[in-house]
């Protein structure tokens, strides 16, 4: 029988990604076949779950997604598994906005029933920790905790003092304490971690991380600690009825394009398309037979040099956005869709050109925060009315003016905000800023299918003609 727990932090920064991969790690070289998960929208932690354990790593997300999706996602994803580990996002009570737990690690720990791994930085903390442990355990009762690993410890004797400060004021059990090791953490730039592409973990490095928890913390306490998870049934199947036939959608994926939620591509495949992945970067030409295009996000500005260098393919795009066929992007593939995209350094590079728009990157952050939109217009993505929940997290902007170029979004950045105009449509392409995920929606994929599926018949005729 599968059991689980999840891994929170008590901020952002706290150490739980590297020792969450330190957790997969040791439990994988014990033989544990893994299922792991991530709270909230990002991308990249996934890509070192995945990479660690060689199982694809979910998203979970509380406001994006609505529970039974989430219940069943994770359910359907623990078949084979001997044990899920959930990492959280932000610190354990942090979510959507102050005054609700929507999106948070704590709603999710309840919805799934899985007690929690408390991850404190206790770098220049003393008895204060005890304090702070107190207050997350206090704060929310329905909230099961396995216990507290305190990170970044200076010494044995630091965590002998902090273990002392616990004693007689908190429940959890104190699991261990991780000394400083530099050496084993993932390097960082504008939008994050560097991804699973750009900085892989090696065995030496899966071994390193492994030994951080087999060497200091109690591992078999914790085992014993995991909830068994109900053994429930689920189709395992996307909402929706599959669409008739087959059409084929390239995706561009490589270190330029790597932002995909998983379940995106599988819910597509669920309404009839064939995923067929193709580099931007590297392939000279698109793959053949193709009914639509999907560009998801990436650094498409770190790349920018070679991605303009491949003059064939960038043209081949244009012309398949010319053609009408079905094209949709999100942030760097918007931004390689642009006519040029002018990157840190002050250089212009021309793009693929299907918008006529530039992008540009900024020394500090754009946006960042979850979205919900609502189609304003018709688009690939469906009719007038539709609604779907994404997130948004760039360092560029728009330049130029967009004569002619549609807005069909009506995007809310947070809750009770003014709407925004997004979403930019010319012909049958369409393109924004916001990573939308279709779990949260699937009659979006479903259209995006049948539009494709309608270009193809029409294809079919011209060429019959």
């Amino acid at each position: 029988m599968t059991k689980g727990f999840m891994i929170a932090g008590t901020s952002s920064g706290s150490g739980k990604t590297t020792l969450t991969l330190a957790f997969l790690a040791a439990l994988g070289a014990r033989g544990c076949r893994m299922a792991p998960f991530k709270v909230g929208p990002d991308f990249i932690d996934p890509g070192h779950h995945t990479r660690i354990t060689g199982t694809t790593s979910r998203n979970l997300d509380g406001w994006m997604l609505p529970q039974g999706y989430n219940q069943d996602l994770f359910r359907r994803c623990c078949r084979a598994a001997d044990l899920a580990v959930v990492e959280g996002v932000m610190g354990l009570y942090d979510g959507y906005d102050g005054r609700s737990e929507a999106g948070s690690t704590a709603q999710m720990a309840k919805w799934l029933d899985l007690p929690v791994l408390l991850v404190v930085d206790a770098r220049s903390m003393a008895r204060s920790a005890a304090a702070l442990v107190q207050g997350y355990e206090r704060f929310d009762p329905d909230v099961r905790f396995a216990g507290v690993v305190f990170n970044r410890i200076g010494s044995p004797k630091h965590l002998t003092y902090l273990q002392e400060a616990l004693a007689g004021h908190v429940t959890m059990p104190c699991l261990g304490g991780i000394p400083r090791d530099e050496a084993v953490g993932i390097p960082e730039r504008h939008l994050g971690l560097h991804t699973a592409d750009d900085h892989p973990l090696d065995q030496d490095a899966a071994d390193r991380l492994a030994a951080l928890v087999e060497n200091h913390v109690d591992l078999d306490r914790l085992l014993a600690m995991a909830t068994h998870l109900p053994a429930l049934d689920t189709t395992g199947k996307a909402s929706g009825i599959p669409g008739e036939g087959t059409v084929r959608i390239g995706v561009a994926r490589d270190p330029a394009f790597c932002f995909y939620y998983p379940d995106n591509l599988e819910i597509m495949a669920h309404h009839g398309a064939e995923i067929i992945f193709f580099s931007p970067l590297a392939d000279r030409r698109l793959p053949e037979g193709l009914d639509g295009l999907y560009f998801g996000g990436g650094y498409p500005e770190l790349q920018a040099e070679q991605l303009a260098a491949n003059r064939g393919l960038r043209a081949m795009v244009k012309d398949c956005s010319l053609a009408g066929m079905p094209i949709y992007a999100e942030c760097g593939g918007f931004m390689y869709l642009c006519e040029q995209l002018t990157d840190a350094g002050g250089e212009t590079w021309p793009m693929a050109g299907c918008f006529p728009m530039g992008t540009r990157m900024l020394t500090c952050r754009k946006a960042l925060g979850y979205r919900e939109i609502r189609l304003a217009k018709a688009s690939p993505l469906g009719p007038p009315g539709l609604v779907g929940r994404g997130h948004e997290f760039h360092y560029s902007e728009l330049v130029k003016d967009a004569p002619g170029v549609a807005t069909v979004y009506a995007a809310t950045p947070r809750s009770g905000e003014i709407l925004r105009e997004e979403g930019y449509l010319v012909r049958n392409t369409l393109g924004s800023y916001i990573h939308l995920h279709f779990g949260s929606n699937p009659d979006m994929a479903s259209h995006f299918v049948e539009r494709c599926r309608k270009f193809k018949a029409e294809e079919g005729l011209l060429r019959k003609r």
